[in-house]
């Protein structure tokens, strides 16, 4: 009878996988927010007339977007570049010189606490299995969790940014005349407190911090932008 295939006793939840997207995500979506409101922040106190609020927040909305989803497109894409760069050249490696790069893996598992001994058979265990594999993993530091993914980073960021951007940009729709910055801070900071509990609830972690961390920054961006419209009486 044939062994049965090795199960954990103990499974555990974790948010690692989830590290790639969500970072684009939790950064276009905080971008689109602070970025936008801002601008309609800026703007309402050099000119408050509706049309100047709607036009810059509407082109802050559209222009953001565009440059978050290239941004992360363009930067994701060249970390991937690297990684495949580097995987092509320890399969040379493998190719070429495999004694010594069995004795690197066995030193890397050394430097990690095992015996010489130890070290040496588990290098040689796992490079009959997939030596390309182990290679990758222990000497890159790369994995399938944190491999570079530059579509899905570029869908998430312009994506998120999207949707957050509108949030201001309704705000000032909706505001009463002469209200409009009261409004879009208020709805703005109610955003991000939403947001960062949201972002830290999806990552497993603390959501106090991640709130008023985003609540910070964003407030701090606003008062900025704010205080530039008003001294020079120009959109920013």
């Amino acid at each position: 009878m044939s062994p049965l295939p090795y199960q954990s006793a103990h499974e555990e939840l974790h948010f690692i996988n989830r590290s790639g997207w969500l970072r684009a995500a939790v950064l276009g979506a905080n971008d689109g927010i602070v970025s936008v409101a801002s601008l309609i922040v800026g703007v309402a106190a050099a000119d408050p007339s509706p049309t100047a609020v709607l036009i810059a927040g509407g082109a802050g909305l559209a222009a953001g977007a565009m440059s978050m989803a290239a941004g992360e497109y363009v930067s994701v894409s060249s970390q991937s570049d690297i990684e495949r760069a580097d995987i092509a050249r320890e399969t040379a490696a493998l190719r070429d010189t495999p004694e010594e790069e069995e004795r690197e893996l066995a030193s890397i598992f050394e430097s990690r606490g095992l015996s010489q001994a130890t070290a040496a058979l588990v290098a040689r265990e796992l490079t009959e299995k997939d030596a390309l594999g182990a290679h990758v993993r222990e000497e890159l530091g790369l994995s399938e969790v944190h491999a570079a993914n530059p579509l899905q980073a570029a869908l998430a960021s312009g994506l998120t940014f999207s949707v957050a951007a509108a949030m201001p940009l309704i705000a000032a729709v909706l505001a009463p005349a002469g209200q409009v910055i009261p409004v879009v801070v208020g709805a703005t900071l109610v955003c991000l407190a939403l947001l960062g509990a949201l972002g830290a609830q999806a990552g497993g972690a603390p959501k106090l911090p991640a709130t008023l961390r985003v609540l910070f920054w964003g407030a701090a961006a606003m008062a900025i932008t704010a205080g530039v419209g008003r001294i020079f009486g120009v959109s920013v």
